[in-house]
């Protein structure tokens, strides 16, 4: 293979490792599911298994596929571990971990958009509204809008103006990439509604604006997830105790 066609292939495989990530995400693939074989997984994608078992590697390296010898390939977890600076992926309990993470996205978020309205050029704004219209679109065309929502979020605190803020990016990046797996898009009209008002208030110049419709943002997610793991608990079998 000549250097051309193996950058080609590499690129190639790199392409469907995002392509089943998606797959994984959107179907939903719990962790733990064993994935369709590389011939399926090839038809679906249109490449040949060669590629299909490259993407696979790569997916293994990132933590997210397991390759058990005579099984199959299995969903080990849905967090990369290149999106998962604080090592969160391993605990067990997600719904837990991710009420925790939007405890800490309450103490930071409505600060940091507060910032971010003081900051904030008339650029900055228009990219924000740029991310919102990818958002919906996504939302609209029933596609998956993390890698999009993630931006947002990290955008906003790009806006701040403040190093700290900044270091604080991969924190926020792992908490919306968890909330959005668990929740499985059950929040979507709240996310378009609070991400505008958000953008709006960033745009006017409104640091009480702003992080009144970050925290109004942040309160539905809190919001949803209790009442997710409210669910989960009423779902569970109740064992019968006999006297």
């Amino acid at each position: 293979m000549n250097d051309f066609s193996s950058l080609k292939h590499t690129l190639l495989a790199e392409q469907v490792q995002e392509q089943i990530y998606q797959f994984i995400i959107n179907t939903p693939l719990t962790v733990g599911t064993r994935l369709p074989n590389e011939f399926e997984l090839g038809q679906k994608f249109g490449v040949g298994r060669s590629t299909v078992r490259e993407a696979v590697k790569l997916l293994v390296s990132r933590g997210i596929l397991e390759v058990r010898r005579g099984s199959g390939t299995y969903v080990i977890s849905t967090t990369p571990a290149d999106l998962d600076p604080l090592g969160l992926r391993a605990a067990e309990d997600k719904m837990a971990l991710a009420l925790d993470l939007a405890d800490v996205r309450i103490m930071l978020e409505p600060g940091i958009a507060e910032m971010a309205a003081l900051h904030a050029s008339p650029e900055d704004a228009e990219k924000l509204y740029v991310l919102c219209r990818l958002i919906e679109k996504r939302i609209s065309d029933g596609e998956s809008y993390i890698d999009e929502d993630i931006a947002f979020h990290t955008y906003i605190a790009e806006c701040s103006g403040n190093l700290v803020v900044k270091q604080l990016i991969p924190i926020i990046d792992t908490a919306v990439l968890m909330f959005v797996n668990v929740t499985h898009r059950r929040l979507t009209k709240e996310t378009i509604q609070t991400h505008r008002a958000v953008t709006d208030a960033i745009a006017e110049h409104d640091p009480l604006g702003a992080k009144t419709a970050m925290m109004m943002h942040m309160i539905y997610n809190r919001d949803m997830i209790k009442q997710l793991m409210k669910e989960q608990e009423e779902n569970l079998p109740h064992t019968s105790q006999h006297p």
